[in-house]
């Protein structure tokens, strides 16, 4: 199969069905081999693969950004709107940030053989039981780069093998940044095909992806509504879901109102544009006439875009545009917010709970017990009191990178770190027991 050596060089469009197939197997092969000499390396060698990896980061940088500056160009030409440049667009500065993300993951300890749990029983049996790894992992992701490094980075401390799909925005950025991983593994003694970036955009090799449970053991796909639900659809493979954001901030009675404004503020207009953005305002309509008005204007001349209920739009009046029922339920990621009075926190946790997407909710108040209520109530993976939602973030979190933030309830949720990237195993001692 010479075109499956040659993928990388080869224009992905030129590809056929039948080699799409081909390649796709391949892939999958050489990272389950990949992975078995991950599942074995030693801490240092793994942790050595990501310094050297983020080193090349910053030596390759002028070359990463040229790829880059043809995604945008692209992107542009392309029409992809102004926030979701934004996810695309490497700077100088987050090329930097990616860098020191991975000295952080090199950093923590690493999960692999850690002992969750040891026991002995009265037949003298011992115990353990101990993480491993999960073996070969899928991502799945749309236009932001950053996440070639961030998956790479955690699934390799892990002790995973990685097959990663970008989308077509990112492409080029993604090969760049995948030979800087690449660097990083050969340099330190380990296999290239633990980081293997998928070299077709076309939506074949989605479908073959999700459904290679003979190679690949859990795939994470991060993206819009419409790629997740074809991804739960089809996949033969067991999912960590990374959902839209959609997340809430509700401004509360005993709320300061020096923090409502500056949570707000940061919640939505810090970046537009990434899945930790606020886009929905929820305030208790008791004290709204007080909050609201100051919160608008701050909104407002930040160049948000505001839509309210009938009841919001009565404080604020024509500076506010008329919410529609699909308003609720939109995750804009561009400077436009949804904004709707509430009878209370009761009433703030069932509109979250009914319209939320179960990523990231926030309590402005300084109400002790209404935060309790709020944080055990809402039925989300991060739940914050007195703190913007756009620290829903597996570095904000402590854990250098993230791979997603999964919005189920099944192994993993809220930000995957390395740690949720494993399984475990029993470890069973014995000194002749048979059973009877």
């Amino acid at each position: 199969m010479d075109f499956v050596k040659d993928f990388l060089v080869k224009d992905s469009v030129d590809f056929s069905e039948n080699e799409i197939e081909a390649i796709m197997l391949d892939i999958g092969k050489r990272a389950r081999i990949a992975s078995v000499v991950l599942a074995h390396a030693y801490s240092e060698q793994k942790d050595q693969a990501l310094r050297n990896a983020a080193t090349a980061l910053l030596k390759e940088m002028s070359k990463i950004l040229d790829a880059n500056s043809r995604d945008v160009s692209l992107a542009k030409k392309n029409g992809l709107r102004e926030s979701m440049i934004d996810r695309l667009l490497l700077t100088d500065s987050r090329i930097r940030d990616m860098s020191a993300g991975l000295n952080v993951v090199a950093r923590l300890s690493d999960p692999v053989g850690l002992i969750i749990k040891k026991w002995t029983r009265p037949n003298g049996l011992y115990f353990e039981c101990r993480r491993v790894p999960l073996g070969v992992i899928g991502v799945i992701y749309e236009s932001r780069p950053n996440v070639t490094a961030d998956a790479g980075a955690l699934c390799l401390k892990a002790g995973n093998a990685v097959i990663l799909r970008c989308g077509s925005e990112s492409y080029n950025s993604a090969k760049a940044i995948t030979a800087a991983m690449h660097y990083g593994l050969i340099s330190a003694g380990l296999p290239k095909d633990a980081i293997q970036l998928v070299p077709t955009n076309d939506r074949t090799a989605v479908s073959k992806l999700i459904t290679m449970p003979q190679y690949v053991d859990v795939i994470v796909p991060r993206g819009g509504r419409s790629l997740i639900e074809r991804v739960h659809n089809e996949s033969r493979v067991p999912l960590f879901a990374h959902l839209n954001g959609l997340c809430h901030v509700y401004l509360d009675s005993g709320a300061d109102p020096e923090k409502a404004i500056a949570i707000t503020l940061n919640a939505k207009m810090r970046r537009t544009s990434v899945c930790n953005a606020a886009e929905v305002l929820l305030i208790d309509r008791s004290v709204a006439s007080k909050l609201l008005p100051p919160v608008a204007e701050a909104l407002t001349m930040a160049g948000c875009i505001l839509r309210g209920d009938k009841n919001a739009r009565s404080i604020v009046g024509d500076n506010m545009e008329i919410a529609s029922d699909s308003d609720w339920d939109t995750e804009y990621l561009d400077a436009i917010m949804s904004v709707s009075l509430v009878d209370g926190v009761s009433g703030a946790i069932a509109h979250i709970n009914s319209h939320g997407s179960h990523h990231t909710d926030s309590i402005v108040t300084e109400n002790k017990i209404v935060a309790e209520k709020f944080l055990l109530e809402v039925d989300s993976a991060i739940v914050l009191h007195n703190a913007s939602t756009q620290f829903a973030d597996g570095g904000e979190f402590g854990f250098g990178a993230e791979i997603g933030i999964s919005t189920g309830r099944i192994h993993a949720r809220g930000p995957i770190s390395a740690e949720h990237l494993t399984s475990f195993k029993y470890l069973v001692r014995g000194s002749g027991q048979i059973r009877h």
